[in-house]
């Protein structure tokens, strides 16, 4: 991804929220990462490590992790929070290891910023015959009416694209791995108020809007707190996620 265009803007700008994005992003249920990596210790890499949310549940597991990730400010936090691991400089079209000298890649809310055809070709490199790729979202419930609605004020998606399969209907990681399966799991994060606006807070869509935008798009989200039949007087509610994860695996030369 070149560092000038506006997705590459967008892919940079957690940095500067970087304790909030680690303290209020949903983690990883247990089950999915399973699902993914199975039951044996794996050297692994976090690809858009970011924070190391998605680093740390691997390591709970027992995993080796290899955290990579272009933003420094993410990096910094990564460190300071989990100084058990080295987060690498790196982008996923360039990783910094040696081919072939991993089990897995995982990519946690970040497949989507990356340049898939090089990053496919890439992540085939650093893996050894028969590893796993395996990208991972959470993504928002919106089929709950509230969320619906909180998707379309805090950035005008429309309700239900954080539910869309991000890969399509045939996903493929390129001629280096076997087709590529699918499973969601669910889950669910307690919120207040104020961490619901802290969390809309950390997404792209905020980081990069001009501060007359921000304050509007934290208005309105109190605002539907304050206001929605299901929300309305309560101070703490669930924000269910359905955590959607795709693996493929690395044909044999």
């Amino acid at each position: 991804m070149s560092e000038d265009t506006p997705a590459a803007t967008r892919a940079l700008s957690f940095g500067p929220a970087a304790a909030e994005y680690d303290r209020l992003r949903p983690r990883y249920p247990e089950p999915a990462l399973r699902w993914a990596l199975g039951d044996q210790r794996l050297r692994v890499v976090d690809l858009g490590a970011g924070t190391g949310i998605l680093s740390r549940a691997l390591v709970a597991l027992g995993h080796e992790v290899l955290p990579v990730e272009p933003d420094q400010g993410m990096r910094e936090q990564l460190a300071a929070v989990s100084p058990e691991l080295t987060p690498l400089a790196g982008f996923a079209e360039q990783i910094p290891l040696p081919d072939g000298s991993v089990d897995a890649v995982m990519a946690g809310q970040a497949y989507h910023w990356f340049d898939p055809e090089p990053t496919h070709v890439e992540v085939a490199r650093v893996l050894r015959p028969g590893g796993v790729f395996a990208p991972i979202w959470n993504q928002r419930d919106e089929t709950v009416p509230w969320i619906g609605e909180l998707s379309t004020m805090a950035h005008g998606e429309a309700a239900g694209d954080g539910m869309r399969e991000l890969l399509g209907d045939r996903p493929s990681f390129g001629p280096s791995f076997d087709p590529v399966a699918r499973e969601t799991f669910v889950h669910a994060i307690e919120h207040t108020v104020d961490t619901l606006v802290g969390l809309i807070a950390t997404r792209s869509y905020f980081l990069t809007a001009p501060p007359e935008r921000q304050a509007e798009m934290a208005a309105e989200v109190r605002r539907l707190c304050a206001e929605h039949p299901e929300l309305a007087g309560r101070e703490r509610f669930e924000l269910p996620y359905r955590t959607l994860v795709y693996r493929g695996v690395r044909s044999a030369d």
